[in-house]
C-alpha cells in the first residue's frame, strides 16, 4: 500500500490497551476520505471495551443514540497523550470548551456541517484544543484534546514520551478521541499530509497480545503500546 513504503516510523502516542484506530491510511487513502488540513494519513484512536459492534462507553447503543451519553464517562476521555518523538512545540491551543455530553447523531451533524462550510477562520472550531510538534521539516498534530490538559506551550522542547496533553471532545470530534497526524507544515490550512507507521505496539490476536514492528495498524486492529521496539 502507499502508505507503507515511505512512512516516517514514530512511537505510539498512547498507552493500556483497547485502543483501535477507527480511521486509519491502513484502511484507505486519503484515510478521511480528504487530502485538506494534511488529513491524507491521519489516524483517529478510539477507546473501546470488548463488546462489538465498537463501544466507547459502557451504556449500550441504544441508551447512546437516544440519550446520549457523559463525555467524561467515554472510555478515552482524559488519557494522556505522549510526544511520539523528539521534538519543539510550535502550537498548543487550550481554552475551548467541550460539549458535556456526546450524542452520535448531533455529532455527525455538527461534523458534516463543518466539513461543508468550512474557512479557514473557522480552524480552532475545528481542531478544538491541540498541540503542533515540529521535528526538522517534520510536524505532528494532536487534535481534539480536553480543555485544560495542554501540559506544553509553544517554544518549549518536548523528549520522547513525556506528556502533552489528555484526550478530550473539543473541535470537530464525534466522541472523544485521539486525532493523530504528520504533515509537512505547521499550519494545517496549506499542509500536505506524510505517511507514518509506529514503532511498535501488540495487537489483539485470538486472545493474544502479538507484538508489531513499524506498523499501520488497522480499524480491526485493537491495540496497545509497547516498548519492546
Amino acid at each position: 500500500m502507499e502508505v507503507a513504503q515511505s512512512s516516517v516510523i514514530v512511537e505510539f502516542p498512547l498507552r493500556g490497551e483497547g485502543w483501535v484506530a477507527v480511521t486509519s491510511p491502513a484502511d484507505r487513502v486519503p484515510s478521511h476520505g480528504t487530502d485538506m488540513l494534511g488529513q491524507r494519513y491521519a489516524f483517529d484512536f478510539l477507546r473501546v471495551d470488548d463488546r462489538r459492534p465498537l463501544h466507547w462507553h459502557r451504556a449500550g447503543w441504544l441508551r447512546t443514540l437516544l440519550l446520549g451519553v457523559p463525555t467524561r464517562e467515554c472510555y478515552a476521555w482524559g488519557a494522556p497523550v505522549h510526544a511520539p518523538l523528539d521534538g519543539e512545540v510550535v502550537r498548543a491551543v487550550d481554552g475551548i470548551g467541550e460539549r458535556a455530553r456526546v450524542h452520535p447523531v448531533r455529532e455527525l451533524a455538527l461534523a458534516l456541517k463543518n466539513a461543508l462550510t468550512f474557512t479557514p477562520a473557522d480552524l480552532p472550531a475545528v481542531l478544538g484544543n491541540h498541540v503542533i510538534v515540529r521535528r526538522d521539516d517534520l510536524f505532528a498534530a494532536f487534535v481534539h484534546l480536553a480543555p485544560g490538559s495542554v501540559a506544553v506551550r509553544e517554544g518549549q522542547d518536548v523528549g520522547l514520551g513525556e506528556v502533552i496533553g489528555r484526550v478530550g471532545h473539543t473541535g470537530n470530534s464525534t466522541s472523544p478521541h485521539l486525532h493523530f497526524q504528520l504533515m509537512d507544515s505547521a499550519d494545517p490550512v496549506v499542509a500536505k499530509g506524510i505517511p507514518c507507521a509506529f514503532a511498535s505496539y501488540d495487537v489483539l490476536r485470538g486472545g493474544a497480545w502479538v507484538p508489531a514492528e513499524s506498523a499501520i495498524p488497522g480499524k480491526t486492529d485493537r491495540i496497545r503500546f509497547s516498548d519492546s521496539g
